[in-house]
């Protein structure tokens, strides 16, 4: 007798009842993060329901992160995304002390922040917006691309323009390193105040992709802005990309 599918809410197509269902028996544990789920012809016996079905169900856990398709071995429950909370209190976090890399977490050997490389600035339209954010030439900038790894993966993949140049050779060499927003400071002798951040989402494009360890056009939030000079002089302006599956941003207004 073949298994019953949910049938609220209303007119749900048959494939996303099913895709439903197998997410009720995950959350369960009916299948724990590292199982195979069952092939196909056996969940299209089990519930009833043709192939087709069963593979646009799947498809739909898949795009979903709750399952990862393997092509030739089968289709495997994906561990629980961790998400990391990152605080930002507007009203007294004025000093930009790399507040992202703060509020992480301390996790395994090999986390932490990562230089990928020190590209040339050119004409690209990162590179336009983070010349006009710092009222400044292209050529008159400079960009060092790193990625922040936690737990074991890559979380989010960061890029920082800095109006002065050439960098120092250690910070622009590839691997781990410290705190960059504080070392980019410290190479130019700046003390960095908060001058505006803004949130949005984008979905990763082929190099976040591959920086990220993600299919392109994942939901990536994006935390960019500026940092200026106690005068007021734009001096860093940083652009995030997040796995949206890792974190979220917190904004506390009320004194805790």
């Amino acid at each position: 007798m073949a298994t019953n599918l949910p049938s609220t809410p209303p007119n749900t197509p048959l494939y996303r009842r099913l895709a439903r269902r197998l997410q009720e028996r995950i959350d369960a544990g009916g299948y724990p993060a590292g199982a195979r789920l069952p092939s196909e012809p056996e969940l299209s016996a089990e519930f009833g329901v043709n192939r087709l079905t069963v593979r646009q169900a799947v498809a739909e856990l898949e795009r979903a992160a709750v399952v990862e398709i393997r092509r030739g071995v089968g289709t495997f429950v994906r561990p629980p995304a961790v998400r990391v909370s990152i605080a930002v209190d507007p009203r007294s976090q004025r000093f930009d002390l790399g507040s992202v890399h703060e509020a992480l977490p301390e996790g395994e050997q090999g986390d932490g922040e990562f230089v990928v490389a020190a590209p040339p600035v050119t004409g690209s339209a990162e590179d336009e917006e983070a010349a006009r954010q710092l009222g400044r030439a292209p050529d008159g900038l400079s960009r060092l691309d790193s990625v922040i790894r936690l737990g074991g993966r890559a979380r989010a993949a960061c890029s920082y323009w800095v109006p002065f140049g050439p960098l120092p050779a250690e910070l622009v060499r590839p691997g781990h390193a410290g705190n960059l927003v504080r070392d980019l400071a410290r190479a130019a002798g700046m003390e960095l105040e908060y001058d505006w951040r803004a949130f949005g989402a984008i979905g990763a494009d082929l190099t976040d992709a591959e920086l990220l360890g993600v299919p392109a056009g994942t939901p990536l939030l994006v935390r960019e802005g500026v940092s200026c000079t106690p005068d007021g002089t734009p001096s860093l302006y940083v652009r995030r990309r997040i796995d949206g599956s890792s974190a979220r941003f917190v904004l506390h207004f009320r004194e805790r």
